[in-house]
């Protein structure tokens, strides 16, 4: 097929393809506008940039290395925004946010259209159609419309996996080349050192690119070339991991500590699932996009000549035979169709390609192994190994018990499964041949039907979904709730986007106004049962230094809460903050789960050890009256265990390259060391002596 035929079927067929695109982002960029938002996780990220900002480093507490972000891109990537443009943070992360996401939709179906329809320079098939498909179930799912901002990193998740599905398509049709000293061309450099990146998007997306780097590595290529793909892939993670441990001491997120990220929770994880399939009935759209995706290969497959569905088939070469092989439609075998002239032609130039790269390292050229290897870089290898992935994050996000947030983790599985059929195919022109019209009789009313099924599911989603309910949002019995609904009731906005707004959270508004008062420095801690008040145990004694009733010009104030993100973004810098489930929290962190507690709210550090620890009180009368002077007794006490101050020096002591490489050394059974959170049994833990009981003061406080 000549070039100026190929530019005529694209322009014909094209036209159709970029509306849809433009439709979908539209369609998606309204319903995120809509349900616009920025979660109290969100907000986590947003104290850590501050602290960037302020030259604290990338930390959460001044003082404390603790990695409070799952996402380390995600962290930078505001940072360096906010830099170049400098706005306010949370209008930078809204916008970032929802251009990645955007990006992600029109990456999946850019990548979708190179499978079908190959390229200009390699096309491949009959003319088609290529409409909305899969994609249109993503982007009308709420909860992907309430993720597309919330400030947290969904956008860039989804968008790393739709630049990854684009470019390994392109990967797959493209001639392999090698420059001198066996460089790769700049798109597989690109596409090797993006699929790098993936442990810094998430730490999960390690799985991902590890499936996506293994099949780059088995394709046909020279050892130089493989060696330049690993330094390109490599380097960015593997010195930020050499950096995460010997600066956090830790080898992933303190996140991933909090949330024990290699543990079990199969029952829960069910339960979650189940909690997005069933309110939107999604398995219905699913069940339409799964036959027809079915047809779609059916179709592919079926043995005739002349498939406008089958955008690719190949044909490898026999040991000894003098075929070099072609990569062609089959129609070009019997000189139907436009399509299989340049395919062969440029499947000559791929397998010629691939012999002068070679370094004729292979001892038998014509062997199965080196046939295993280029059939490696094919579309439907690609496809499959981005369906399996799909179904390894599935069974992980499960196995782990899934999240709090209603379907926030399970919308990158979700993504990768829609990705093949993003978008669908219809030919259009008339059939070559009777073969191809009696797939056609079968084939296009099927994916038709498919399609009308997931429209009509589309438009019934946005029919009866209220993005603003007026019925209670209340947690579920296995602790999943809708995060954007709960947040827009209980704080009163519909659109709670700043920090300020979060100060009609209950209690917030309290805390500000408790923490701006006081001048001797105070842990606060919130009071049991009620919703606006604050206990301010202050510094019982001068600080430091101070003579009696002196005033510190720095007053030491310590805030734990729950609810991190609006606490932290609402309070000073200077202030630390600390939450009691371990995002925050090192030693929380390092507790033991709870079983059945709620998923990602399954430990629970008493405040007792964070008196202990600060030391805010000598005199027993000046603790709240619900606090127990014997767990705070206890828990200094079993601060002092040996092991307990390895780890809190790990991540406060001065900085030294002593420091650093104790920690690289070491990061990997601090991730593992644990503390009993009952300050008793922890003292027992560690074989250190009990302090004397003292009777409870039942003060008046």
């Amino acid at each position: 097929m000549s070039q100026v035929t190929a530019a005529r079927r694209f322009g014909r067929t094209g036209t159709v393809f970029w509306t849809g695109v433009v439709v979908v982002v539209a369609v998606f960029f309204a319903g995120a506008w809509q349900r616009r938002w920025i979660a109290d996780d969100g907000l986590i990220v947003l104290r850590t940039v501050r602290n960037l900002i302020a030259g604290n480093g990338p930390v959460f507490n001044a003082g404390e290395r603790v990695e409070s972000n799952t996402s380390t891109l995600w962290t930078y990537l505001i940072y360096g925004v906010h830099e170049i443009v400098g706005y306010r943070l949370e209008l930078v992360v809204l916008g970032v946010a929802l251009t990645l996401s955007m990006l992600a939709v029109v990456f999946a179906m850019l990548g979708t259209r190179v499978m079908y329809r190959g390229t200009r320079r390699a096309p491949a098939g009959g003319p088609m159609v290529l409409l909305p498909f899969g994609v249109l179930v993503y982007v009308m799912l709420p909860p992907a419309r309430d993720f597309a901002t919330s400030g947290l990193e969904t956008g860039l998740v989804i968008c790393w996996i739709g630049a990854m599905w684009l470019g390994l398509q392109l990967w797959a049709r493209a001639p392999h080349r090698e420059g001198r000293f066996g460089l790769p061309t700049p798109g597989t450099a690109a596409i090797a050192f993006l699929a790098g990146l993936g442990p810094l998007v998430r730490p999960e997306m390690a799985l991902a690119a590890a499936a996506f780097l293994a099949l780059m590595a088995v394709a046909h290529q020279s050892w130089r070339h493989l060696g330049w793909l690993v330094v390109l892939a490599g380097t960015v993670p593997v010195v930020y991991q050499l950096w995460r441990m010997s600066f956090y001491a830790l080898p992933y997120p303190l996140t991933a500590v909090a949330k024990d990220a290699g543990g079990s929770k199969w029952d829960k994880g069910a339960e979650y699932l189940w909690n997005l399939l069933s309110p939107y009935v999604l398995l219905v759209p699913l069940t339409a996009v799964l036959v027809a995706g079915l047809v779609a290969l059916w179709a592919r497959l079926a043995p005739r000549p002349g498939n406008p569905l089958l955008p690719l088939r190949i044909r490898y070469p026999h040991p000894g035979s003098g075929s070099r092989g072609t990569v062609a439609d089959l129609r070009g075998a019997d000189g139907g169709g436009d399509g299989g002239g340049a395919d062969a032609h440029d499947a000559d130039a791929h397998d010629a390609d691939d012999h002068d790269g070679d370094d004729h390292d292979d001892d038998d050229e014509g062997g199965r192994l080196p046939r295993l290897r280029r059939r490696a870089r094919s579309t439907p290898v690609v496809t499959i190994v981005f369906l399996v992935v799909a179904l390894v994050m599935l069974l992980y996000v499960i196995r782990v018990g899934g999240d709090f947030m209603h379907g926030r983790v399970l919308l990158p599985s979700l993504f990768l499964l829609l990705l093949p059929v993003s978008v669908v195919p219809l030919p259009v022109g008339p059939a070559s041949g009777s073969a191809e019209a009696s797939v056609r009789r079968v084939a296009v009313p099927a994916i038709a039907a498919a399609w009308l099924v997931v429209v009509g599911w589309a438009v019934t989603v946005q029919v009866t979904e209220n993005p603003f309910r007026e019925e209670p949002e209340s947690i579920t019995s296995a602790g999943i709730v809708d995060e954007r609904q709960f947040y827009i009731q209980r704080t009163g906005h519909r659109h709670p986007l700043l920090a300020e707004d979060y100060l009609d959270f209950p209690r917030m508004r309290a805390l500000v106004n408790d923490v701006t008062r006081n001048r001797t420095g105070a842990v606060f801690l919130p009071v049991p049962g009620f919703q606006d008040r604050w206990d301010v145990v202050s510094y019982d004694r001068p600080m430091p230094g101070l003579a009696p009733f002196e005033l510190p010009e720095e007053p030491v104030k310590t805030v734990v809460f729950l609810n991190l993100g609006m606490t932290s973004m609402n309070l000073p810098l200077d202030v630390d903050v600390y939450d009691t489930v371990g995002l925050a929290s090192p030693l929380a962190a390092h507790t033991d789960r709870m079983e059945d507690g709620r998923i990602g709210h399954d430990k629970f550090l008493p405040y007792d050890w964070v008196l202990a620890r600060t030391g805010v009180v000598e005199d027993p009368v000046n603790f709240p009256r619900w606090i127990d002077v014997n767990w705070v007794n206890q828990a200094e006490v079993a601060l002092q265990c040996p092991a307990t101050q390895a780890l809190i020096e790990s991540y406060t002591a001065p900085l030294t390259l002593e420091r650093r490489w104790s920690n690289v050394v070491n990061a990997f059974s601090y991730a593992e060391y644990r503390i009993n959170r009952i300050p008793a049994y922890e003292v027992q833990r560690c074989g250190l002596p009990m302090p004397e009981e003292v009777e409870k003061y039942q003060g008046t406080r």
